[in-house]
């Protein structure tokens, strides 16, 4: 087997999974993050006794305790992604109607009602922190689809 296939195999079992236990999935991932986070902030710490270093660690660990004690921490991170991809679609789309013949008129205006798509589904993630967890399990069930496809 390949290790793309293998990639894409274990993929999809984690997207399944995500979509199956969106409750667990959600609290490990938050937790996992904010484990990784604390012990970056400490490596920053004590890698060099900087005033950069020691901020950035400081900043690092108090993110990842936010994340290991908070489930929402991830949906309001995942929702702040779908904004900003949300509002720049809507930019992209702007500037191409105003482009002139560069882009059609017809791209720029699906590109528009994609930022506003992205935008709702941030909404939604914010309101619902289980609803992140359903939209990763999907990403990552097309992810390794592809993957296995290659």
């Amino acid at each position: 087997m390949e290790r793309n296939q293998a990639a894409g195999i274990l993929s999809i079992i984690l997207g399944l999974i995500f979509i199956i236990c969106p409750v667990f999935s959600t609290l490990a991932l938050t937790v996992l993050i904010g484990l990784s986070l604390i012990f970056l902030g400490i490596v920053l710490i004590l890698s060099g006794f900087t005033a950069f270093n020691i901020i950035i660690g400081i900043l690092a660990i108090i993110v990842g305790a936010a994340f290991t004690f908070n489930i929402a921490a991830l949906a309001i991170l995942f929702s702040l992604q779908f904004y900003v991809i949300g509002i720049l679609l809507i930019l992209a789309g702007i500037v191409g109607l105003f482009s002139g013949p560069q882009m059609s008129k017809i791209a720029s205006i699906l590109i528009i009602i994609f930022g506003i798509i992205s935008c709702a589904l941030g909404g939604l993630s914010i309101d619902q922190p289980l609803f992140a967890a359903i939209l990763i399990g999907v990403s990552l069930i097309v992810k390794g689809v592809s993957l296995y496809l290659e």
